[in-house]
């Protein structure tokens, strides 16, 4: 059965028709404890981790923001959608301009097209916010590094979906209580499936597609890949 194409069809139908859906994988409550817990402890480690490169990169960020003449805020944050439902605020480097929530809407309003594109893949190719330094965090993806913090903190987890804004509660419509069972992530589907190339549509699929089907070996296997992907600037984080 491909959960993809079951999920798409059912979008516009009763939402509470997806408790239909099998799940892929059946497995016992002890199997799932066990994963549960291995699933955190690896994501300590990967915080831990994380927070050690956070550290110097911090500093390096910080210089270069100087000699730029940029004397914004190192980090940016802002609320997310977490787990059950429960918001967080989320870590960043920030990449755009001070003020960039401002700009987007005056952008937004005075652009059709930007307009349209936005509605599409709730993103800008072509976006007039993001600084110069904050090109190069993206494409490096750095930019999702204090995200780490999150992780340690228990907000986040290493794998999951991506923690979705609070604007876009209402267009995840019915499938909002599936997708915020899960811990939201670092990386994951959308991040490895040519998260700039996805309609927000198709990234409601693949985390329906994760909630169905997410196992510590499915994780493992996505961190594998996000990790390639970075080493090969494909996308980003």
């Amino acid at each position: 059965m491909d959960v993809r194409n079951d999920i798409l069809s059912l979008q516009n139908d009763n939402i509470e028709n997806l408790a239909l859906i099998p799940k892929q994988v059946d497995r016992s409550k002890l199997i799932l404890k066990i994963e549960k817990i291995l699933k955190r402890l690896l994501d300590i480690l990967g915080g831990i981790c994380g927070l050690l490169v956070l550290i110097p990169l911090t500093i390096a960020i910080w210089i270069v923001n100087k000699a730029s003449k940029d004397n914004g805020p190192i980090f940016y944050t802002h609320e997310r959608i977490g787990k059950d439902g429960k918001i967080f605020r989320m870590y960043k480097y920030r990449s755009m301009v001070v003020g960039a929530d401002e700009k987007l809407k005056k952008y937004l309003a005075e652009n059709e097209e930007a307009r349209e594109e936005y509605k599409k893949y709730k993103k800008l190719k072509n976006d007039p916010r993001i600084t110069k330094i904050g090109k190069i965090l993206r494409k490096t993806s750095l930019d999702e590094f204090p995200q780490f913090i999150n992780v340690l903190k228990g907000d986040m987890s290493l794998v999951g979906p991506r923690p979705y804004l609070l604007r876009e509660k209402e267009e995840i419509n019915g499938f909002f209580k599936y997708i915020t069972s899960c811990k939201p992530g670092i990386t994951g589907l959308w991040q490895t499936r040519g998260r700039s190339n996805t309609t927000f549509t198709e990234r409601l699929t693949m985390d329906m597609e994760y909630y169905y089907n997410h196992t510590l070996k499915t994780d493992i296997k996505l961190l594998y890949k996000t990790v390639e992907n970075v080493i090969k600037k494909e996308g980003a984080i």
